[in-house]
């Protein structure tokens, strides 16, 4: 079936189009994105069970967008009255001459900013999803999650695991939005879920928690596939509760899809997020058309990319979706902007620009970001470790643009000796390094690859989006401690 769009959005457009054709008279562009986005989270565990009717992108509101003379200014509000649009107007446009007189008393150069095209373009699109978050059984979805649950508890027990706890949480939600100006219409609605189970056993001497998720751009019937993810979860847990600690040094290792996908996200997706390169930030800036990897690495990003939770058919500011080589056999061509970036850039814009909610400012952020496979198989990539490590897991990353170091946290790593799996687990690992360093060591890349998009990424310490990141199993050298 296909994901309906919201009537409200609908029933909205004719009163929000004469709220543009209103703004115009004062503004030389005006562009109004309206959201209605439904959803729900459930979250068990042995002792507790939530359910709520919202997600972190949840939200029903509109913001107004408008330029002159070089500045930009935006007016963010819920409830519209198509009876009332010029009242609406009135009270936007005093919002907005407000912000432009503090701009403009406060005696601060803008940046050097055109106006944003307006060219014609018409967008509707309803994607595929099985089943719709709004009309989902909540009370017999409960029911399996606690099923699942119960059944990991007997499961990890039946291995000799002291189990404390297995925890299952699934979220689901509708996107519906709509972007507007003189001469765009555009409209989408779709689904994406995502599940996780976690498992929490003790030791002798220690508690460790495993995680396994899944997620795609799909209703409720993601979760139908939760219970096959549970003897992972166990299997995790267990190897964790005999994991030793790592000798820190350099080593050759492989990365798993996972982690792969944490390399990707953290060593070069922050790193060209060009808004960045607005403001002076970024090193990637000025290798562009340079060598950053070894011939193995070519890096994708854009809503086109993959199919997960963020692969939309525009973006906030009404860009189709794109699909960017940022790394092409190792050399950076290009990275991602916003809009407004690729104004102040003089580049075109690539689908990157996001708001956390329709009351948040727009940013240059990820949708996927994948490496591309190779040609080998992971048989032959730990035949080729001589003293090394399979990589498994991810806990959080971090990465400097300006200087090109990361620190990646990852779950485990299993020992390879002599090219065969010595049956040691180590954990938790500190992944770090300069990234080209990293890049630059790649020397295998498997045939296979997997897209992650149970996550969020943050900007600094704020602005959450929903993120999706992956790829194939990697050969390189890297410093873990």
């Amino acid at each position: 079936m296909k994901a309906p769009f919201s009537p409200y959005l609908a029933g909205m457009a004719p009163g929000l189009k004469k709220l543009i054709s209103l703004l115009r008279e004062k503004y030389d562009y005006v562009s109004v994105l309206s959201t209605d986005s439904t959803g729900f989270q459930t979250a068990i565990s042995q002792k507790s069970k939530s359910v709520t009717r919202e997600t972190l992108t949840t939200e029903r509101g509109t913001v107004v967008r408008v330029y002159r003379k070089g500045l930009y200014s935006e007016a963010a509000f819920t409830g519209f009255d198509p009876e009332t649009v010029e009242k609406t107007a009135e009270r936007i446009s005093g919002e907005l001459e407000a912000q432009f007189a503090l701009l403009e008393s406060a005696g601060v150069k803008p940046y050097e900013t055109a106006v944003l095209p307006d060219e014609e373009r018409t967008i509707f699109t309803e994607m595929e999803t099985a089943r719709l978050p709004e009309t989902e059984d909540l009370s017999a979805l409960v029911e399996r999650l606690s099923a699942i649950s119960d059944q990991g508890m007997k499961d990890g027990e039946e291995q000799g695991i002291r189990m404390i706890d297995v925890m299952t949480r699934a979220s689901s939600t509708h996107v519906c939005k709509m972007f507007l100006t003189e001469k765009q219409d555009l409209r989408q609605s779709y689904t994406y879920s995502e599940g996780m189970i976690a498992a929490l056993v003790a030791g002798e001497d220690r508690t460790e928690m495993s995680y396994t998720s899944l997620s795609g751009r799909c209703g409720p019937e993601l979760f139908d596939r939760m219970a096959e993810k549970l003897p992972e979860a166990i299997r995790i847990a267990k190897d964790l509760l005999v994991a030793e600690h790592v000798v820190p040094g350099e080593y050759d290792v492989i990365t798993s899809p996972e982690v792969t996908g944490l390399i990707a996200h953290e060593a070069f997706g922050h790193g060209v997020e060009m808004d960045m390169f607005v403001k002076g930030r970024a090193l990637g800036a000025d290798y562009i058309g340079k060598r950053v990897g070894s011939d193995m690495v070519t890096m994708h990003e854009g809503a086109l990319c993959a199919v997960d939770v963020t692969s939309y058919a525009f973006d906030d500011e009404g860009i189709p979706a794109g699909d960017v080589t940022e790394i092409d056999h190792g050399i950076l061509r290009t990275g991602i902007c916003d809009a407004l970036s690729a104004l102040r850039l003089g580049v075109k814009p690539t689908g990157n620009g996001k708001r956390e909610s329709f009351s948040h400012k727009v940013y240059t952020r990820m949708t996927n970001t994948m490496f591309d496979s190779g040609e080998s198989t992971l048989e032959e990539m730990i035949a080729s470790i001589q003293k090394g490590y399979l990589l498994e897991g991810m806990q959080s990353g971090m990465e400097d643009p300006k200087h090109w170091g990361i620190q990646c946290i990852l779950d485990r790593g299993y020992e390879i000796v002599d090219g065969r799996l010595t049956g040691k687990i180590v954990s938790p690992l500190v992944m770090t390094g300069y990234v080209p360093d990293l890049l630059g060591s790649v020397s295998m890349v498997s045939k296979d690859r997997e897209v992650f998009g149970s996550g969020y990424c943050g900007k600094g310490h704020k602005e959450w989006v929903k993120v999706a990141d992956g790829g194939p199993y990697l050969k390189a050298k890297v410093r873990l401690g």
